[in-house]
């Protein structure tokens, strides 16, 4: 049986056809394989990122197991094999009302509570998320909701930091106080570090 001829391109016809007027034979192209060998040859490992160290905020005490390593997780986490837990970094905002356990906090982060109504104050100055936030919870508070969220972001972007994000949490703490049960930051799938939880009274 004859095997097919293989595909041959324009570009390929062209060397050929010079090839047989000057009587030599042009060398085939590189592979994409061979490229990339050729610009990796002089890449070396940098020793010093094999282990990347790691400061938490202050006064922070990383969650780890009695049988556990710490500096095994962090390089777990490093590598992607290992998430992170919200409530370990500085970012993590959580708050009760007095005479109020702390596993009410650990169960809102979980989101074990239905959320009834939200927020998002992406976009807005100050003195605008400023009153729609007085507006929001006065409107929760008199349709007596339970468990409302806040989408204040994280202030990635922002030259001054987390601007909302400090000013709803000054809220939380003073004329707030008198509506607020409890409040955490939102699991992961619901906005994260950028968004809050509150049980209200």
């Amino acid at each position: 049986m004859k095997k097919a001829c293989p595909m041959t391109s324009l570009k390929d016809l062209a060397f050929l056809k010079k090839d047989l007027k000057t009587g030599t034979r042009t060398p085939p192209a590189k592979t994409d394989e061979e490229f990339f060998h050729e610009a990796m040859a002089d890449v070396r490992e940098i020793r010093e990122f094999r282990e990347i160290p790691f400061e938490g905020p202050k006064g922070m005490k990383p969650r780890v197991a009695p049988d556990e390593n710490a500096a095994e997780v962090l390089r777990q986490i490093i590598r992607g094999e290992r998430k992170m837990r919200l409530s370990d970094t500085g970012e993590y905002m959580e708050g009760t009302g007095p005479c109020v356990g702390g596993d009410l906090t650990r169960k809102l982060h979980r989101g074990e509570f239905a959320v009834q109504d939200s927020i998002d104050l992406h976009g807005m100055t100050l003195p605008e998320a400023d009153e729609a936030l007085r507006l929001f919870f006065r409107e929760a508070v008199r349709r007596r909701l339970f468990c409302v969220k806040v989408i204040h972001g994280r202030g990635l972007r922002s030259p001054n930091g987390p601007v909302l994000k400090e000013a709803f949490r000054k809220l939380l703490h003073g004329q707030f106080r008198k509506w607020v049960l409890a409040y955490a930051t939102a699991k992961d799938c619901d906005g994260g570090l950028g968004a809050t939880y509150v049980i209200l009274r």
